[in-house]
């Protein structure tokens, strides 16, 4: 059989390109270059099964069983054999660093260093500049971005970021209720002090909903979940933008581990002062996320703190349940006027965290095609949209359309992605983002900013209607207000996982997780001594000399993006 195979390829290759190209489809991926010339990639789809780690959870995989899974198979002849971590994912990666066995995928998030030191990963310069021109189109000049260091420029690692994304909607704010702020006349809510007040106010009027207690604020401090909620709203909430833990003077480009800048303290004051006040959920500290899930689902929680991302499941089900009151809109909150929440500032494309090949992956060249063909227009649109006919149709003009129907079910229907694989595979491979458009002239990605709108509940748009705009973005300063940041995001910073500064740093986190709740919770009379204990913690394991180490890494960052 290989041997027929093989002389049906030479054959074919006497002919026309073209009949070629239409003859081999199922043993081709076709791909365009820059110049929109198609480019014949020869690949296999012999069956094949590759493991994958991911330190970030997958709630929806399904084994590849799906309808888009398995359409993933049939155009690749790919299977993946996905593990994820649950818990911290440090100790799963530090576990195959220190066995030297590893899966044949691995996307480490913020501990790639330690597989680089251990010698796990691939170098992918040259397999991409030889088997992948969907990825180098897709890339770009950020394919610079992601080599390693100064000193060594390998690519262990592709981003899975979306690249070129535009950002029509907020990530991170305060939400409210839509129930608060209409019952308030909606009052504005542009500081802590605005937040608070209306929380307060609904709470007194409706100190329980549907016959249960009304939960005035939650945050969710489940382990990682902690910066999300709890911690990063400080720099967010006095002109920061999300640089991890650290605050990086736009002018200077000098860091400081973010905690220790006074403006931040004022914040955790002030939600000590809210815990004090009765308005904090007591179980904010010591619940775990799905019961964090659980709280907002219920319709009962007014206000929280938190991305969208890590809320986006209880949104949905309260949409589903028809609590549309319930739902929360996102506001641009800050800890006085004097700052501006810096949600939309532009980081470029952030190319730190991606999937890299490990050394044990037994066909590293047919792992790249497999890469690259995920980077495919064909692929892209698979991912987004669905299968045609089935998740969308072609309409009269040639343009992929989506049922009200079928829209509505990707907005309410909690087990979408894994019922069709839509969004299941994304993460895992190169893509672009929102307002890139495709060969035909249409976006990869199902969202615009019209559809966006028309997304919303007729409740959601009656509110924004009432503060004067049509989406929640347009409350928020704009990133022409801001300037371009040169080092991406400064939680992409790498550093040897055995120096100094990765020791320090570990420590100033642990030592975080016990300070920051101690001073919430603690009577506001004592919150002062409190953060000072914090504050001399850090200094006496060498806080100023783990930011002298970070900012000689900021600076280099710099150098490697900008030459």
């Amino acid at each position: 059989m290989k041997r027929c195979h093989m002389q049906v390829i030479k054959w074919l290759c006497v002919v026309s390109m073209l009949y070629l190209m239409a003859a081999c489809s199922s043993n081709e991926d076709v791909s365009k270059d820059d110049d929109n010339q198609e480019v014949d990639v020869e690949t296999s789809t012999e069956p094949i099964t590759f493991t994958l780690f991911s330190a970030d959870n997958n709630p929806s995989w399904d084994g590849m069983k799906s309808p888009v899974g398995q359409k993933i198979l049939e155009k690749t002849g790919v299977t993946l054999e996905a593990d994820f971590a649950l818990g911290d994912p440090k100790e799963r990666i530090a576990l195959f660093a220190a066995s030297g066995n590893y899966p044949d995928f691995i996307l480490p998030k913020g501990d790639g260093d330690l597989l680089v030191d251990a010698g796990a990963m691939l170098d992918l310069t040259d397999l991409i500049e030889e088997h992948a021109p969907n990825i180098k189109k897709v890339y770009g000049d950020y394919l610079k971005r992601m080599r390693w260091s100064e000193d060594d420029e390998s690519i262990y690692y592709l981003g899975t970021a979306a690249v070129d994304e535009e950002y029509w909607s907020p990530g991170n704010g305060f939400w409210l209720q839509h129930a608060v702020v209409e019952e308030l006349g909606y009052p504005e809510i542009r500081t802590v002090k605005d937040f608070e007040n209306a929380i307060r106010e609904y709470y007194e009027r409706h100190p329980e909903i549907d016959g249960q207690p009304t939960i005035p604020l939650s945050l969710i401090a489940d382990d990682w979940r902690m910066l999300i909620s709890v911690t990063n709203p400080a720099f967010f909430s006095t002109g920061g933008s999300d640089d991890g833990e650290w605050f990086i003077d736009e002018e200077t480009q000098e860091a400081v581990f973010h905690y220790r800048r006074p403006e931040e303290k004022e914040y955790f004051k002030w939600l000590n002062h809210m815990n004090a006040e009765g308005l904090l959920d007591p179980e904010s500290f010591v619940q775990q996320y799905d019961q964090y899930i659980s709280k907002i689902s219920s319709g009962r929680v007014l206000g929280l703190i938190d991305a969208d991302w890590q809320i986006s499941d209880a949104q949905r089900a309260l949409r589903e349940d028809g609590k549309f009151e319930r739902m929360h809109g996102i506001y641009p909150v800050t800890l006085s006027e004097e700052f501006k929440h810096a949600n939309f500032q532009d980081a470029g494309y952030l190319a730190g965290w991606g999937i890299g090949i490990s050394v044990d992956n037994p066909d590293p060249v047919r792992a790249i095609k497999f890469l690259d063909w995920m980077a495919s227009e064909e692929a892209q649109i698979l991912n987004n949209w669905g299968i045609e006919g089935e998740h969308y149709t072609i309409d009269e003009n040639g343009n992929r359309y989506i049922s009200p129907e079928e829209r509505e079910a990707r907005l309410s229907d909690s087990e979408y992605n894994r019922r069709t694989g839509i969004d299941v595979f994304k993460a895992y491979g190169p893509h672009y983002g929102n307002g890139v458009l495709d060969s035909t002239g249409q976006p990869f990605t199902v969202n615009t900013p019209e559809q966006l709108t028309e997304n919303y509940t007729e409740k959601e748009k009656e509110v924004l209607a009432n503060y004067g705009v049509e989406r929640w973005g347009e409350l928020y300063p704009q990133a022409d207000e801001f300037p371009v940041k040169p080092w991406g995001a400064g939680w992409q910073i790498n550093w040897d996982s055995g120096s100094d500064i990765a020791l320090t740093f570990q420590r100033a986190q642990d030592i975080m997780f016990q300070r920051v709740p101690e001073a919430i919770l603690a009577k506001p009379e004592e919150f002062d001594e409190v953060w000072a204990e914090f504050m001399n913690d850090l200094d006496r394991i060498g806080v100023e000399e783990m930011e002298q180490e970070y900012n000689e890494l900021l600076q280099q960052k710099i150098r490697l993006w900008n030459d």
